[in-house]
């Protein structure tokens, strides 16, 4: 992928990781299949990515006084372990497999946003 494309390509994820919260890996996992990774390396390289942008975006809702520390530090010792279970599966999986979760979970998530608005 020329470098155009991907700053074409930066600038929705890093949107949409802003304004969602979530979402930059929707368009990141498809845009780096097209640079040539396979499913799990485009998956665990969208994390990697979206690191950044949520250390970003932390930076940006601390200094607007969105994010309470607090309010949402019961969740961290979870979220790590639901990480390293997810490092753990990524490498039993099989791609196809991958990307039909990947898939489901990008309906799941669309279908549930749609209903609650």
């Amino acid at each position: 992928m020329k470098k155009t494309s991907a700053f074409l390509l930066g600038i929705p994820i890093g949107a949409l990781n802003i304004l969602l919260g979530a979402g930059g890996g929707m368009i990141a996992v498809p845009a780096l299949k097209k640079c040539g990774l396979n499913q799990k390396q485009a998956q665990a390289n969208a994390v990697a990515v979206i690191l950044p942008l949520t250390i970003i975006s932390l930076i940006i809702y601390t200094k607007k006084e969105y994010v309470n520390f607090f309010d949402s530090l019961w969740i961290l010792p979870f979220a790590a372990g639901g990480a390293l279970l997810g490092t753990v599966v990524l490498e039993k999986i099989s791609a196809p497999l991958l990307k039909k979760i990947f898939a489901g979970f990008m309906i799941w998530a669309g279908v549930r946003m749609f209903m609650k608005s």
